[in-house]
Parts: structure tokens; sequence; C-alpha cells
């Protein structure tokens, strides 16, 4: 039985070793080539936004439409640009342009070391186009 005893503890031992040399996985900051960079990340909107606006006029009963394809087509983009381990909100309004002014504003409590946000404007001579993409870093 001793022997026994001595055997299991020898298996669990380069299991433990194994452990030991991997170290902890716990990633508190993304790697600095990973990091949501928003300059890329509001060009990237502004060509989807544009893409998907240029020419139209405001309707009323297309823009409900209009907006989800727009914040689809952003996040699935944003997919792409390879942010491991971040969560993506995406925020797309638009409104009839009638010459008024208009005041958007946006806050967050977040980790201003690895989340960020990045934003751009569409104007024509019927509609204002908002979108706004968040990316913040799950721990």
């Amino acid at each position: 039985m001793g022997e026994e005893n001595k055997d299991v503890a020898a298996e669990k031992q380069p299991a433990a070793q194994e452990e030991a040399k991997e170290g902890n996985s716990y990633v508190i900051r993304p790697n600095f080539q990973h990091k949501f960079r928003p300059v890329m990340v509001k060009e990237m909107i502004h060509l989807v936004v544009t893409e998907e606006l240029s020419g139209k006029t405001y309707d009323s009963e297309n823009t409900t439409e209009w907006t989800k394809k727009i914040s689809d087509t952003i996040k699935d983009k944003l997919q792409e640009m390879g942010y491991d381990r971040y969560k993506f909100i995406v925020q797309v309004v638009i409104a009839e342009q009638r010459g008024q002014g208009t005041k958007m504003a946006c806050r967050c409590f977040w980790d201003a070391d690895s989340d960020n946000y990045a934003q751009d404007l569409y104007m024509n001579e019927s509609l204002v186009c908002v979108a706004a993409a968040f990316g913040v870093f799950h721990y």
C-alpha cells in the first residue's frame, strides 16, 4: 500500500510542475498590439457609414433597418480586427437634418488603460448619423 501511494504521488507531481511552469493565465491588460485603437476604429466606422448612407435621403420607416445594419456591420468588422477579449457596444443614431442643432454626450465608468471608444459623424442634406463603438476589455 505504501508503494501505491508513492506511485500516485509521483504521477501527480509532474502535472503540478507543468502547471507551475505555465504560470498564471490571468490577463489584466491587453497586449499593446491588441489594444483598442480609436483612430483605426474611427476610420472603419466612417467607411461603413459612408458606404451605407451615401446617396440616401431620410425616411423614418427605413431608419430602424439602416441603424441595425450599420451597427451589425461595425460589430462584425470590429471582431475581424482581432481585438482579443474585448466586448463591443455599438450605438448608431440617425436623425433628420433640418438645420437644427444637436448635442450628444456619453459617459462611461471603465478602465482608461484598456478601454476606449471611437465615433464618427456623417451628414448629408437630409440626415445626420452618429455612430459610436465602445471597446471594453474583459478581464
